[in-house]
């Protein structure tokens, strides 16, 4: 009689499908943690994203200043507080909003006093809304470009910081 024919074989496992908790649990804590680094990294790239409206609009008033001066030989009424302002025919942009602004205010002071002529200013960029609030950024008539807030704690920097605490 051939044994071959009458061999009895065990029952096989078949191999098992899919991962263990184990294995779950490791790709969530990975990518948790990649989450946590990236997630505070990326909304500081937002927020520098949204700060150069204020730069080009502090920019782009001052050259408007300069030339309201060319026109006035001051930078506002005399005697007054206004830049920009004359008893005649004072320019559509005296109200310091230009135009697409969405995430800035933007204001301006005369320096000196009536004796002086108002022949001075400081524009101002105020965050107003999104990731902008807590900034704050000037620009003078001299161009002495300054931050004074910088994401919501008082800095004294002489130019404009977009990032770290440098300029």
């Amino acid at each position: 009689m051939a044994s071959n024919d009458c061999q009895i074989r065990a029952p096989q496992r078949r191999a098992s499908r899919g991962f263990t908790l184990i294995e779950v649990m490791i790709v969530v804590a990975i990518v948790a943690i990649l989450a946590a680094v990236a997630m505070p990294a990326y909304g500081d790239y937002l927020r520098r994203g949204l700060l150069p409206e204020a730069f080009t609009n502090l920019s782009d008033l001052r050259v408007k200043m300069e030339q309201y001066y060319q026109d006035n030989r001051n930078y506002g009424n005399t005697g007054g507080t206004a830049c920009a302002n004359t008893a005649t025919n004072p320019p559509t942009w005296n109200n310091f909003t230009p135009a697409g602004s969405r995430y800035f205010t933007y204001t301006c002071v005369l320096n000196g006093s009536s004796g002086t002529g108002n022949q001075g200013y400081t524009l101002t960029a105020t965050g107003s809304s999104g990731r902008a609030i807590g900034h704050t950024f000037s620009i003078t008539h001299d161009n002495v470009q300054r931050t004074t807030v910088f994401k919501g704690a008082t800095v004294a920097k002489s130019c404009w910081v977009t990032r770290g605490s440098e300029c």
